[in-house]
């Protein structure tokens, strides 16, 4: 474990959570960050809390209802439905600038906490194609970040390269498995756990866990 300290971007989702157990296996101090944005769902800020405050993390809720106005999308209206993109075009769900804007405030947040580490549960591999979740924009920003701080942050995205039967098995390593998927909430209306099991979230997270559990069936 390093003597350093990290900021975990956290919404208490199956991704985030998985990340900030992997923080806590890797960091000594661990702070733990989530935004509110006008999400369509309140309890995923409650879900966060109750997380943090499960494992003994310092959490805080940072205002950003600001993107709410910028840019409406299903994740913060409920008159707009959740839609995959067709062919050229992103999902409804695709909030403009988010990962940018909270990488940002969480590398602020960390430069006034001598915290020089973030992490963020982007993934390139099952992203739903939106470009703030690609390893090139995250490499891109962290050089920017660096430069505009003047200072030395790392960000790191442990399930960059890992999909939804990766991401459950790196939580399961880390003997998290059963918690992240009863506690955490991934579904776009709101059902913690399993949850609603026919949002584009919910679908993605359950394919991934059967084919977890298969191979890993299979496996002994």
């Amino acid at each position: 474990m390093k003597r350093e300290k990290a900021v975990v971007v956290f919404s208490g989702g199956q991704d985030s959570t998985t990340c900030l157990f992997w923080a806590l296996e890797r960091f000594e101090t661990v702070y733990a960050v989530t935004f509110a944005y006008g999400q369509r769902h309140s309890e995923e800020l409650n879900v966060a809390k109750a997380i943090a405050k499960d494992v003994g993390v310092e959490h805080h809720i940072l205002d950003m209802d600001l993107l709410n106005q910028l840019a409406p999308n299903a994740l913060t209206r409920s008159d707009i439905d959740v839609t995959d993109g067709g062919e050229g075009e992103l999902p409804s769900t695709f909030v403009p600038g988010r990962n940018l804007l909270f990488l940002t405030f969480a590398t602020i947040f960390g430069q006034q906490r001598g915290a020089n580490h973030i992490i963020t549960g982007v993934c390139e591999t099952d992203y739903s194609g939106y470009p703030d979740c690609r390893d090139g924009f995250v490499k891109s920003l962290n050089v920017t970040l660096n430069l505009a701080i003047d200072d030395t942050f790392v960000i790191h995205t442990p399930l960059m390269w890992l999909d939804k039967e990766a991401t459950w098995k790196l939580a399961d390593d880390l003997g998290r498995l059963d918690y992240v998927r009863e506690r955490t909430l991934t579904c776009y209306h709101g059902v913690q756990g399993d949850g609603c099991g026919e949002c584009p979230a919910c679908e993605l997270r359950q394919l991934g866990l059967n084919k977890y559990l298969e191979r890993k069936g299979s496996d002994r």
